[in-house]
């Protein structure tokens, strides 16, 4: 872990319409020079179940191969290790729990954390509001989608058509969440749930009374909410929406019938929809994107600024990025090889 007294500096910069990190987000940008003299140990947490960005080469924790990092990301800190000069060596261990893996780096078992991490301002705050964590420069921009059946393709083309008798999966804590709870209104533009809203919980059913008691954010929720496992809409039309753990168990649901969509960002969606030929597709895109980085401890000012160089030179600016990479899986590599024979 590289720990740095350095004052916090400048906020990034777009370039090539990723953005490379904003104010808002505590940002460090990239630095000639900011990289340890000799090879540091970074231990490193990545979920492991948003194929194709970031997955576990096994899907049970615990198994072999369980740590093996594969995916978008996996191949981009791959590459960065094999930068001359950057002298990071990432230790990877995956991680189940989506919620709050943002501020893991915060504690004492991690250095950073990846996994389609979108950077919001709200993740860099603890629960007592102390900023805790910052993102790197932006790697990844997602766009958020419904996965439907492809008969239902033409029912559900949009987040208007979306009534009571829909019913939308989604997993907690996500931007698929609550992006999805702002574009239906089942909360605004605070986070806070619409009076009447129905939420099955493990502790039994409560009703939200609009209040900030009952908000939902992508960086969490109330305690009231914990554990939420559908929320019934308070008019007509709204749709319902249940809660599951995983990409895969909310795949299941859809297949089956239990669920009507599958709300996410569009590359795993696309991924799902190649994975089951004719069965799944995309009903509907979201037209904003948001941009995605690695979590590190607000203090470790150093990290991120030797992380932001080598993701600037891999990304080329931010010209290069998920597309690239799924036609040429190799690319970050030849770029590291460019970097390592003086190209630079």
């Amino acid at each position: 872990m590289i720990r740095s007294d350095r004052a916090r500096l400048p906020a990034g910069v777009f370039a090539g319409g990723i953005c490379l990190l904003a104010a808002t987000l505590a940002a460090v940008p990239a630095l000639a020079g900011s990289c340890p003299e000799t090879k540091q140990s970074v231990r490193f947490g990545f979920y492991a179940y948003f194929e194709p960005v970031s997955h576990s080469a096994a899907r049970e924790p615990g198994a072999a191969g369980f740590d093996e990092h594969r995916g978008y990301e996996a191949d981009l800190l791959t590459a960065l290790e094999a930068m001359k000069g950057i002298n990071l060596s990432l230790l990877r261990r995956g991680v189940t729990a989506w919620e709050g893996i943002w501020l893991l780096p915060s504690g004492p078992d991690y250095d950073m954390t990846g996994g389609g991490i979108t950077a919001l301002e709200s993740r860099t705050h603890d629960a007592a509001g102390t900023r805790a964590i910052a993102f790197t420069a932006s790697h990844i921009q997602f766009r958020q989608s419904l996965l439907v059946r492809t008969e239902d393709a033409k029912r559900l083309t949009r987040y208007e058509k979306l009534d009571n008798a829909v019913r939308v999966g989604v997993i907690a804590a996500t931007t698929g969440e609550s992006r999805l709870l702002e574009m239906v209104g089942l909360v605004d533009t605070n986070g806070f749930l619409a009076a009447g809203v129905r939420i099955d919980t493990p502790r039994g059913v409560v009703i939200a009374d609009g209040s900030p008691s009952f908000r939902i954010t992508a960086a969490g929720a109330g305690p009231a909410l914990d554990g939420r496992q559908r929320l019934y809409p308070p008019s007509p039309g709204m749709p319902q929406v249940v809660y599951m753990a995983n990409e895969e168990a909310l795949i299941r649901a859809l297949l089956a019938g239990e669920i009507d969509a599958f709300a996410q960002a569009e590359i795993g969606n696309r991924q799902a929809a190649r994975a089951y030929g004719d069965r799944l597709v995309i009903g509907t895109v979201e037209e904003g994107t948001e941009a995605g980085g690695f979590a590190v401890a607000a203090s470790d000012t150093a990290l991120a600024a030797c992380v932001n160089e080598a993701i600037g030179w891999l990304t080329d600016g931010g010209r290069i990025g998920y597309r690239d990479w799924f036609d040429d899986p190799g690319i970050f590599l030849h770029r590291a090889r460019l970097w390592n024979g003086g190209l630079r």
